[in-house]
């Protein structure tokens, strides 16, 4: 079984990659990750978790 997740950016982000996060889902988690800094630190977040997030950022 491969572990390897499938990061992607959202279609909103600018082609120059600036200030951009990454995402990459699983069955039980969402990993978040600055675009810029790949083998740096990745959020991980529970589904209901990045709902709350992305909820509050876009009040």
């Amino acid at each position: 079984m491969s572990t390897e997740l499938k990061w992607f950016k959202s279609s909103h982000s600018g082609g120059d990659g600036d200030a951009c996060l990454e995402m990459a889902t699983g069955p039980d988690t969402v990993h978040v990750r600055d675009s810029k800094v790949q083998d740096g630190p990745v959020l991980e977040l529970t589904p209901a978790s990045w709902a709350q997030l992305t909820g509050w950022v876009s009040r």
